[in-house]
Formats: structure tokens, C-alpha cells, sequence
């Protein structure tokens, strides 16, 4: 299925890592999501899972992540600025 035109192409091979159950790349891929800025809809704990978007050329994990919410996946969020904005998208046939 398509993904929404906004989302750089390193977020498909992500989203087949989740729809996967794994695996990841970074240990922190698939941790809870606090949403401590309260920028995504309050949810209790444990709702919301981050997983990283490579970066070509970053040495590090970069600022790019989709956060999802629900266990499958029921939502889906990306943030390419550090979880400072983020942009909601659905799946064809999920969210």
C-alpha cells in the first residue's frame, strides 16, 4: 500500500519492521512512548511505541521516528523534528 507522500522512503522499510514484530535495528526501536510533551492524544501508559526512520548519513539514531498507538498498531504518527511536531497517517486496511 501506498504511504503518504510526506514520508521520506527510509519510513517503508519501518513500517515492514513493525508490521513484522521486529527486527530492529536500535534498542530503543519498539520501547514505550511516554508522550511527555503531551503533543499526541492522551492515552494511558504503554499506548504509544517509538520506532526510528534511518537518517542516510547521520551518525546517530537522527530526529526522524513513527510513533504508533495500540497493540497491533491502530494509529500512526510521524516526527522528523524530535517529537517537537508530528504528523498523523493511516495505513490502507489499518489505521
Amino acid at each position: 500500500p501506498a504511504l503518504p507522500a510526506f514520508l521520506p522512503p527510509e519510513a517503508a522499510d519501518t513500517i515492514e519492521r513493525i508490521d513484522r514484530g521486529g527486527s530492529f535495528r536500535h534498542r530503543q526501536d519498539g520501547s514505550e512512548f511516554r508522550n511527555r510533551e503531551h503533543r499526541l492524544p492522551p492515552r494511558p501508559a504503554g499506548y504509544y511505541h517509538e520506532y526510528t526512520v534511518e537518517t542516510p548519513g547521520s551518525p546517530d539514531r537522527g530526529a526522524r521516528r513513527i510513533i504508533t498507538g495500540g497493540v497491533p498498531p491502530r494509529e500512526y504518527f510521524y516526527t522528523d523534528d524530535h517529537y517537537r511536531s508530528f504528523q498523523r497517517f493511516t495505513r490502507q486496511g489499518g489505521a
